[in-house]
Parts: C-alpha cells; sequence; structure tokens
C-alpha cells in the first residue's frame, strides 16, 4: 500500500523517517544523502558543455566539478563550480567552457567532505570537415509497461557521439492506469498522476535510479526536447487531454511545475528551442512543437456530432478547421527562427540539416479495412474509432491529429521552406510508438525523409489490435501510404543513425523483449538516404 502524502512536503528529502515511508522506492529517494542520481551532460557545442548532477547535502552546497581527457583526472583539461540546491531539487547544472572541439571528456563532481560523483563521460562537437557522425535516437519510456533495454543496449556501443530524446522521458498517470498492471520490478513514484511540483519531482527521482538510463546519460551527452506526458497527455499551450482544471488547478500552474521540474531535472538549457553545429556535416535542429505555440489538437469526433450526413460532415471538417493557414505547432517566432536556420545551414554549404522534433511529420492515413483487424469480440471503442478512421480516408484525411498530420498547413510551411533553402533534410521524431520510415515531400517534390522512432517501452498497434499479425498490419499501412517505405508496428526499441557527408544510414534496433532486463537477441532494419536525393536510397 502506498500512503497518499502532500507532495510539497517532500520536496526537502528526509523531511519524514521510515516509519511514514509506505515503499522502499520512495525511502529510497527520500532519505538518499550524497550524490543520488549519478551523472549527465548534455546541450554540447565546439568549446562548451553542459554538465549535471544530484547532490543531497544539508542545505545548499558547493560542488566542484572537473573534466580531464583520461579517466585517471591527473591532467585536468577544465571545469567549474556550481551550488545544488534545495530550491532546485539538489539537482546542479554548469556549463564548462575553453573546452577543445570533437574531443571526448570524463568528467566528475566533488563534494567540500571530498567525495566525489560517479564518472561521466562526454563529448563537444567537431569542428571543419567531419568524416562521421553517430546518433541515438529515442522516444517513449514508460517504465512500469518493461525494462530500458534500449537504453542498455545504446550505453555499450562504441559508434555514438550524441543521443537525442524527442520526449515522453517519462509518463505522469498514476500508478495501476497506463499500464493497468505494473510490470514487476517496475514501480514508479508518487503513487499519484503527478500534477504538483513535487509530484513532478519525485517521478524523475523515481525514473532516474534505473540502472540503463544512468548509464546512458553517463556515456553520452544528451540532447532532450519534451514531449506532451513531461507535462500531460494530448498537451497544447492551452491545456492537456489529461487536465481537468475543476480537480487539477489551473493548466498553467501545473505546466509551470512541469517545466520547472523538467529544467531542474535534464541536462538541458533554458532555452525552449536550438541549433547544433556538427562541423560542415549536418545542423542539428532542436525546435519545440508541443506546449509552447501548439493550437489545440481538432478532434475527428467533433466532425460527426449531431451530423446527419457524415460524408458532408467530413468534408466540411477537411476543408474548414482541418486546412486552415492559421494551425500552427510551433508559432511565428519559432518558424522564422526555423526557416532561417534552414536557409543559413545550406548556404553556408552544411551537408545535411537534422530536424529533431516530437511527433511523426509523415503523412500517416489508415487502411480502408483497418477495423476488420479487430476479431469479433474484441474491444468496440477500438473498433469505433478504427471505422472512423476509415470513413475520414475516404475524404483524404488522416488518423492522428496529434501529429503533424492534424496542422497539414504547418506542415507544408516547413518542406517547402527546407525545400526552397535547397536543404538535405532529415527529420527524427518518436511519439507513436511504432516505427516508421517516411519519404516527405512538397507540392509533388521530395523534400526528405524522416526517421520516426519507435519506444523504449511504450505500447503500440500490437496493444491495440493483439489480434492482427504485425506483418500483414504493416503491409495495410505501406499499401495505404505511398510515402511510407518501412514500419514495424509491434516491436520497441531505438534508432542509430550514421552520419557521413555522402549519406544517412539510419537503422531501427528491435529488443527481443522488455519483459527482462537483457540486450541480447536484438534485430534491425536500416535505410539509407543520399546526399542530394531527399529519398530513401533503393536496395
Amino acid at each position: 500500500m502506498t500512503i497518499a502524502l502532500d507532495r510539497r512536503l517532500l520536496v526537502k528529502a528526509g523531511a519524514f523517517g521510515l516509519a511514514a515511508l509506505s515503499t522502499p522506492g520512495l525511502a529510497r529517494i527520500l532519505t538518499a544523502r550524497g550524490f543520488t542520481h549519478g551523472v549527465a551532460s548534455g546541450e554540447p557545442a565546439a568549446n562548451s558543455v553542459l554538465l549535471w548532477t544530484r547532490y543531497v547535502g544539508s542545505g545548499e552546497t558547493r560542488l566542484r566539478c572537473e573534466l580531464a581527457e583520461v579517466q585517471d583526472f591527473r591532467k585536468v583539461a577544465g571545469g567549474g563550480e556550481v551550488i545544488a540546491s534545495p530550491a532546485r531539487d539538489n539537482c546542479a547544472k554548469v556549463v564548462v567552457g575553453g573546452l577543445q572541439p570533437g574531443k571526448w571528456y570524463f568528467y566528475r563532481f566533488i563534494a567540500p567532505d571530498g567525495t566525489m560523483s560517479e564518472v561521466g563521460r562526454t563529448r563537444t562537437l567537431p569542428v571543419g570537415a567531419v568524416e562521421r557522425f553517430g546518433i541515438g535516437l529515442f522516444s517513449c519510456s514508460n517504465m512500469p509497461f518493461g525494462w530500458f533495454n534500449a537504453y542498455a543496449h545504446a550505453a555499450a556501443r562504441e559508434d555514438l557521439d550524441l543521443v537525442v530524446h524527442v520526449g515522453d522521458y517519462f509518463y505522469e498517470y498514476k500508478q495501476g492506469e497506463y499500464p493497468a498492471h505494473p510490470m514487476a520490478g517496475r514501480v514508479i513514484e508518487p503513487a499519484n498522476e503527478i500534477v504538483s511540483l513535487a509530484d513532478y519531482r519525485l517521478r524523475y527521482a523515481s525514473y532516474r535510479l534505473d540502472p540503463d538510463l544512468r548509464a546512458l546519460h553517463a556515456r553520452f551527452p544528451m540532447i532532450a526536447q519534451w514531449d506532451d506526458h513531461e507535462f500531460a497527455n494530448d498537451a497544447y499551450k492551452d491545456g492537456a487531454e489529461n487536465h481537468q482544471s475543476e480537480t487539477e488547478g489551473p493548466w498553467s500552474v501545473r505546466k509551470a511545475a512541469a517545466e520547472k521540474a523538467y529544467r531542474e531535472w535534464m541536462p538541458v538549457s533554458d532555452a525552449d528551442w536550438g541549433s547544433y553545429e556538427i562541423g560542415s556535416l549536418a545542423t542539428l535542429f532542436r525546435p519545440e512543437t508541443r506546449v509552447s505555440s501548439r493550437m489545440k489538437q481538432l478532434d475527428l469526433g467533433d466532425a460527426f456530432k449531431g451530423q446527419q450526413d457524415v460524408a458532408k460532415a467530413l468534408l466540411a471538417f477537411r476543408d474548414g478547421p482541418w486546412m486552415a493557414p492559421d494551425r500552427t505547432l510551433m508559432g511565428q517566432v519559432q518558424e522564422d527562427w526555423l526557416y532561417k536556420g534552414f536557409a543559413a545551414s545550406a548556404r553556408a554549404g552544411t551537408r545535411w540539416q537534422i530536424l529533431a522534433q516530437q511527433i511523426v511529420m509523415g503523412s500517416l492515413k489508415s487502411p480502408a479495412a483497418l477495423a476488420d483487424f479487430v476479431p469479433a469480440g474484441g474491444d468496440a471503442k477500438v473498433r469505433g474509432a478504427l471505422m472512423a478512421a476509415a470513413a475520414a480516408v475516404k475524404v483524404g484525411l488522416p488518423f492522428n491529429m496529434d501529429s503533424w498530420d492534424g496542422y497539414p498547413a504547418a506542415r507544408e510551411r516547413l518542406l517547402k521552406a527546407a525545400r526552397e533553402a535547397d536543404c538535405n533534410l532529415v527529420v527524427l521524431s518518436g511519439d507513436s510508438h511504432n516505427a516508421w520510415g517516411n519519404e516527405l515531400s512538397t507540392g509533388g517534390v521530395a523534400a526528405g525523409v524522416e526517421y520516426a522512432g519507435h519506444s523504449v517501452t511504450s505500447p503500440g498497434y500490437e496493444a491495440y489490435l493483439p489480434g492482427a499479425g504485425p506483418q500483414a498490419l504493416a503491409g495495410a499501412m505501406r499499401q495505404a501510404n505511398p510515402g511510407l517505405v518501412f514500419t514495424d508496428v509491434s516491436r520497441r526499441g531505438y534508432v542509430s543513425l550514421d552520419v557521413t557527408p555522402d549519406q544517412v544510414r539510419g537503422t531501427w534496433h528491435f529488443m527481443s523483449t522488455i519483459a527482462q532486463r537483457t540486450t541480447a537477441g536484438t534485430d534491425s532494419t536500416t535505410l539509407a538516404v543520399k546526399w542530394g536525393e531527399r529519398r530513401f536510397a533503393k536496395a
């Protein structure tokens, strides 16, 4: 049993004695002292990197950090000082400058009493000509669904230089909601749905005890962006599907709490968006498409309500709200920044423009017979939703209004800007829990490709259509979507990218299981795009 505590009272660890703690996990979090959650790094540049740790002392504690090119730290290459403060949940971040470009560094933090954190490894970005650069792509890690084997598999690699996490780093639901039956050994804290600042902090503290997530953070610098579940499901600028103001208070308060905890616990700056130069090889753009400017998602169900002529209603929905030119995910200021960045990167002769963002960009329409994959006596709600999607596709409407498909005018502006700038665009995304290899076009002209990553643990189509054969379902999706070159709708994992001047090779890695902690028995699929072609290369 987990007792219901006012999480505001838990901000200061150790405020309660062990007798007041209901679970070993909660006790471990609240009574820990010293360096409690390892180390992490992020936001690399050519001569600097951001370093993170957490240290719980008796109050504010001044920490010293050191970087060195060798792990014994006999010759310190740089460092600095930072305060770990209870006001920031005892998290500490410092940007260390004066570093050499394109170098690996080891780093550690040292407390006033001489105790040391674990040693992490990080890397600055290169300058000039770059022969090769490796990137890992992750999203959607719901701990109660299973083990973070994707993190462990990537952490053991020697060919990655940087990892990118495009969101759903954790999920906001209460214990026993999603999933209904958590996997043994994968219990999250707090037990309630997270709403307050203390809730969000405790959920991060719970996740960051996972050894494989800690290993990934300690091994590579990370560029991270939030998605909706760092706030609440299907979030947008003014609310979220999983936020009820009547019982949970103003959305603005919850959103501010979620953002503050994210800034504290993640190795990120305070900038909502940014870009990173990987020498002359690539510019990596990190936009924000979720909470700063996103308009509320459209709902296909609204088009049906009170309508006798369904086809007429769908046409009106398509030509009206769905196609509205002012619908935006990023807002005008951010769109201007991104499109100018595209142009500047291409004009400078940078080979690739990589857009690492949260949600699937490729157009994905439902197969007309998708509802047939629900067996007789199956989930009526799922079948009804699929039947609605099948009706929508007849007038050219997609099924997921939370992705770029729900904002077609905004997508067209982005792809047109990339094409006019002569970009070699590679889009990275997550959110959907399934793997998609999409070719992107504007006005019938190839504009780039998308590596849409599957999830670390969160379930995909296999959970909602358990009777459907994965191969048959994948085939039906490809047949219904000419731009879809590859999909996998049943397995979990991550994507790695091998970037060279001549091509980008992206590989979806599939874990054999998430039910046990292991990295054995993985499978993979690779697609490549050659420079200048903006389509996946023929096998």
